[in-house]
């Protein structure tokens, strides 16, 4: 008999299977399976399964699309009402428990915060009690920290009250035994994963994509907003300002081409890759290396006869609203960095023999411009057919730092409007490349005015309908489809409620 770790379940549950082995042997191990036993028995080990927790950041792709189809910023969009039914749902507030990536968030990010888990389980002493020691061991341990609390953070602003677990990976015996905690108590060990990530990571790292202690004090002060600690947000995003340690990029467009990955005003990317040899092949297209969601919001059957031409045809989903690209104003460059009008570009490029389809379903004439798969960017003239795009999501950048502390300077007990239109008009004059569009406003105006910078500075990168919940705007920004009591949560997949016996979140 041998015994393996198989990552399978529900909560991406990492349950030890038997299996029996044909022959006898003195040492009944496998050369291709690695046992519990042997397993964390060297610093290669701890730092190969570290490297493991970062892989179910990739998989939660969906959760940008998500966050703008669901506000008024994007529509689902697709061949018809049935095509990509999962967010078609979203869009339309149609919403059942039975939603399959919905579902697959939920798994995956439990899969992370499992894996996380099995390694603060063992961080002391491994499996069969022993104590591997390394240099940057605490370190590493700070990323895992960061990680957890992001995974955690990702379900709980999603789902509401969740399952919480710290101490170690769930196992089969905890199937029917899960109960969901409050919000208050996830975002309690939220906080506290962060702050143990800050006490011990680095300001920087050599390795693009790693976890830092600016990362970790910019997630954190994203959760005090969430829970409205406008003092405690405040405090720790001007750290990350105050460090110096990033800049604007003069050029909002370059930001998101493939030249702009990791740059200078990058706190935290989640990396993808277009490495052929691992290309997904599995039953859901968002659990690979690639960004799918890249494939998602391409131009439908796009192509040209010119080699000039950059882009590459996608799936015609997730598209920007008209009402959307109305509310930049003239001589904002995130308008044309954000909105890709399809019409207007082949009309610029008559020579170029542009063809394409209109988007069949929700056509809206625009296309996320954002995250547009690029040829020569991981994909070819006819799309990358394994869904490939190493397009990198800017989970964190600076202007979110900005923007987040302009908010919590705002809202806090003592408020500071100066310093809040300060860092506000940073971001503005980037966008018009001149002070003549600064904000003047204070109090509840300024307010209003950061929340509304955010969606002409966040459009299409996943922020908006979590903005306007925690705002408390849905309900009007949204109206008539948003209720209030429901929406500002998405359902608990009802696999989750006839498994492990957990209660549906209200109306669904």
């Amino acid at each position: 008999m041998k015994k393996y770790i198989k990552i399978t379940g529900i909560l991406g549950l990492m349950v030890l299977i038997a299996s029996c082995n044909k022959y006898l042997n003195k040492t009944p191990q496998d050369a291709y399976a690695i046992t519990s036993n042997v397993y964390l028995a060297t610093p290669s080990d701890y730092q190969t399964m570290e490297t493991s927790v970062y892989t179910p950041l990739q998989w939660l792709n969906q959760v940008v699309p998500i966050g703008d189809i669901a506000s008024d910023n994007a529509a689902a969009g697709g061949e018809s009402a049935s095509d990509v039914l999962d967010l078609q749902q979203i869009d339309d507030y149609t919403l059942t428990p039975v939603n399959s990536t919905l579902a697959n968030i939920w798994q995956y990010a439990y899969e992370g915060v499992n894996r996380a888990n099995y390694l603060i389980q063992y961080k002391a002493a491994n499996p069969v009690g022993q104590t591997i020691s390394f240099p940057g061991k605490e370190a590493m341990y700070g990323e895992v920290y960061f990680l957890r609390a992001f995974y955690y953070f990702t379900l709980v602003k999603m789902y509401g009250d969740i399952p919480l677990f710290t101490d170690k990976r769930l196992d089969i015996s905890a199937t029917g035994a899960i109960k969901r905690s409050p919000k208050a108590a996830v975002y309690l060990a939220i906080e506290n994963d962060l702050n143990n990530a800050i006490a011990v990571l680095p300001t920087s790292q050599i390795q693009a994509g790693r976890a830092t202690k600016y990362a970790a004090q910019a997630l954190l002060g994203k959760v005090f907003l969430y829970q409205q600690k406008y003092d405690s947000a405040a405090t720790v995003l001007k750290s990350v300002i105050n460090a110096n340690a990033f800049s604007l990029v003069n050029n909002f467009a370059s930001i998101f081409l493939k030249t702009g990955e990791n740059g200078p005003e990058s706190v935290f990317e989640i990396q993808y890759s277009s490495d052929g040899a691992n290309s997904w092949d599995g039953a859901d297209p968002a659990q690979g290396p690639g960004n799918y969601q890249v494939q998602q919001c391409g131009v439908r059957n796009l192509s040209s006869s010119s080699p000039l031409m950059p882009y590459a045809p996608g799936w015609s989903t997730n598209l920007p609203t008209q009402n959307l690209a109305n509310a930049y104003s003239a001589g904002d460059q995130r308008k044309s960095a954000t909105c890709f009008d399809i019409a207007a570009y082949v009309a610029a490029n008559p020579t170029w023999n542009i063809t394409y389809q209109v988007a069949p379903y929700k056509n809206t004439g625009l296309y996320n411009q954002k995250y547009l798969p690029y040829i020569g960017q991981g994909a070819t003239s006819g799309g990358d057919p394994k869904l490939n795009y190493p397009n990198n999501y800017r989970t964190i950048r600076y202007s979110d730092v900005l923007l987040m502390a302009a908010e919590a300077l705002n809202k806090s007990t003592t408020p500071n409007d100066a310093l809040a239109q300060q860092y506000l008009n940073q971001v503005r004059r980037r966008a018009f490349q001149d002070a003549n569009h600064d904000i003047t406003a204070s109090g509840p105006n300024l307010y209003l005015a950061i929340i509304n910078e955010r969606r002409l500075e966040f459009a299409m990168e996943g922020e908006r309908f979590f903005d306007l919940v925690r705002s408390g705007q849905a309900a009007t920004v949204l109206a008539p489809n948003f209720k209030v009591g429901k929406n500002e949560v998405f359902p608990i997949p009802q696999q989750e409620i006839l498994v492990s016996g957990l209660t549906q979140n209200p109306g669904y």
